[in-house]
């Protein structure tokens, strides 16, 4: 007789531990499978394998969960739907639209409510760019939809299909489920290609090949583009204690940034944070198209109190979307607000895993994740043959502002921009509060070029005039801290001051000035020409012993420090008067004094 064929037995949970759960009779599950959890479908992940044991992180509260109940395999890992309809809306960590799964007087999201991510009935209208017959590549473009009014979605062939076009539809309107076109392969099997695609979220998309930096992502604020550049494609952290301005200086750089796409990643920080992102970008006007600052933008909102692993995976959900906008040719700056909120999700999770801790209880594999996420970024050749990038900037927030601690220190090792925000510069209302001596770029070589083209002068020389006077100047703080300013001879008096003019009408920056908001390149330059031109006249004329009391009283002080406010940079020839107006005046001032 033959041996009776039991069927396999269901998988069922075993243990609860916080957000994590275990598993027996899972021996058909695969790691980083998705799977579903109970009669409510709670979604999770397999994260840990042992025979027929399996750990999963759930992605919903698992209050109510008990063992016994069933856990189903979806035979798939962790994914986002990419395609239209992205832009202009908020999600939660796992690509869940935070509308639609809420109750309109409830803003906390709902378990086992999980809807899909991209509208399936909304029709949009497609123009064809590719004809039936041509062959075609992973990557390549075969039609356009306009996403908003100031985005171009471009509809590309998955990375991992190509073969030859058999059937493509006319322009016209379609639903995102609708065939758009028919592709068969080499081996003569059809593919259905629709406006959307899923892709896993812990898995790099493919591109072409990696591009060098070059071109700076100007962001209008002077601190920045000026004395520590970041270029498009490139990595940059924000550390600061509380209250030093993390969350509103990216904000202003999603504002500002020369970016075609921004995704904002709002990952652990406080509701009221992603409240004001919500209320602002419908208000403000994309200074490039004149039209919302939303209809260019993705929102990723993970706050505290939504679940712990979601906000694990809220960072790869956001760079995966920025990775697809990339791939379309479009330039991305992509915001985690903040880091050391996922890496405490890591750990928290690690713990429930009894996982051996490392330095500060953080799991042994925190620096491997962190390099992970930044290594997303680049500039690259896409697969279609397209430039794009994807520029990724990181918050990180350093208990009572210690940049020792496990999350800045590995964080530094894998960013080439370092903008450290200062406790003091902050209580003393300077924005943006960073740190000039401590903070560095290591693309200031990598963008000297295109800032030449802009100043028409030695852009790498004026930033080392700078840089030298403000070093000069923060030794000088320490004598002055002792024994006041009036002990300082009147050449280094120059430098003080010097160093003031440069920081006060130059660094210092008001966000909520219509003017000021924003600084063009060619205003900068202008600026800062002025700003050296004065320091160079007035150690010029303190070699004729003029006291500096009498330079700062020239008329032409107050205009240098209005002039950030008062001209928006368009037109060169108010400065180009302020110009003249110093050589006037410290002429007068050498003829009357000696």
């Amino acid at each position: 007789m033959e041996r009776n064929q039991h069927p396999p037995k269901a998988a069922v949970i075993t243990a609860i531990n916080g957000p994590v759960i275990k598993v027996k009779h899972a021996a058909a599950f695969s790691m980083n499978e998705m799977v579903l959890i109970g009669p409510e479908h709670l979604l999770g992940e397999v994260v840990r394998l042992v025979q027929d044991q399996a750990t999963i992180q759930v992605y919903d509260d698992t209050t109510g969960l008990k063992p016994g109940l069933p856990v189903h395999g979806q035979g798939l890992p962790l994914y986002v739907e990419l395609g239209p309809g992205l832009v202009g809306r908020i999600f939660d960590g796992t690509q869940r639209p935070l509308s639609g799964i809420s109750q309109p007087t409830d803003v906390s999201v709902h378990r086992g409510r999980a809807r899909a991510a991209l509208e399936r009935h909304k029709a949009w209208s497609f123009t064809p760019l590719a004809a039936a017959g041509s062959t075609v590549e992973p990557g390549q473009v075969i039609g356009e939809v306009m996403e908003t009014s100031a985005t171009i979605h471009r509809i590309l062939i998955p990375p991992n299909c190509s073969g030859r076009i058999i059937e493509i539809v006319p322009q016209g309107s379609y639903a995102i489920e609708e065939r758009i076109a028919l592709v068969e392969d080499a081996q003569g099997t059809a593919h259905k290609i629709k406006l959307f695609h899923p892709w896993p979220v812990r898995q790099n998309r493919p591109y072409g090949q990696r591009m060098p930096a070059g071109e700076p992502l100007f962001t209008g604020l002077r601190v920045i583009d000026f004395f520590f550049p970041l270029a498009k494609g490139g990595t940059a952290a924000i550390p600061g204690g509380f209250g030093t301005g993390k969350t509103i200086t990216q904000h202003q750089l999603s504002k500002w940034a020369d970016a075609d796409i921004i995704v904002y990643i709002g990952c652990g920080e406080r509701g009221n944070e992603m409240a004001g992102v919500l209320e602002d970008f419908p208000r403000l006007l994309d200074p490039r198209s004149g039209r919302p600052l939303i209809e260019r933008t993705v929102l990723i909102a993970n706050t505290s109190d939504m679940p712990v692993a979601a906000r694990e995976a809220s960072i790869y959900t956001g760079i995966t979307i920025a990775e697809y906008y990339r791939d379309m040719g479009h330039h991305v700056a992509l915001m985690a607000d903040s880091t050391s909120r996922w890496a405490e999700a890591l750990r928290e999770i690690s713990g429930r895993l009894e996982e051996m801790p490392a330095e500060e209880g953080f799991p042994a594999y925190l620096a491997s994740r962190l390099a992970e996420f930044y290594e997303r970024a680049g500039a690259v050749r896409t697969l279609g043959g397209a430039t794009g990038s994807v520029s990724v900037i990181g918050a990180v927030s350093p208990p009572g502002g210690d940049f020792s601690e496990p999350v800045t220190q590995q964080t530094r090792r894998f960013v080439s921009t370092f903008w450290a925000l200062d406790k003091e510069f902050a209580s003393a209302r300077y924005f943006p509060a960073i740190n000039y001596l401590t903070s560095y770029s290591a693309y200031v070589p990598f963008v000297a070029t295109w800032w030449q083209a802009k100043a028409g002068l030695d852009w790498l020389d004026m930033r080392d005039q700078c840089m030298a006077i403000l070093k000069e100047e923060a030794r000088l703080q320490n004598i002055v801290k002792l024994i006041g300013e009036d002990a300082l001879p009147e050449d280094q008096k120059a430098t003080y001051y010097g160093a003031a003019l440069i920081k006060e009408d130059f660094l210092q920056q008001s966000a909520y000035d219509p003017i000021d908001t924003h600084c063009p390149a060619e205003k900068q330059v202008l600026m800062l020409q002025i700003i050296l031109d004065f320091i160079s006249r007035m150690r010029q004329a303190v070699t004729y012993r003029i006291p500096i009391y009498r330079i700062m009283a020239l008329p032409v002080v107050e205009e240098l420090h209005r002039m950030k406010t008062a001209y928006k940079g368009d037109d060169p020839l108010p400065f180009e008067a302020i110009g003249k107006r110093l050589d006037e005046q410290f002429e007068g001032l050498l003829k009357k004094e000696l």
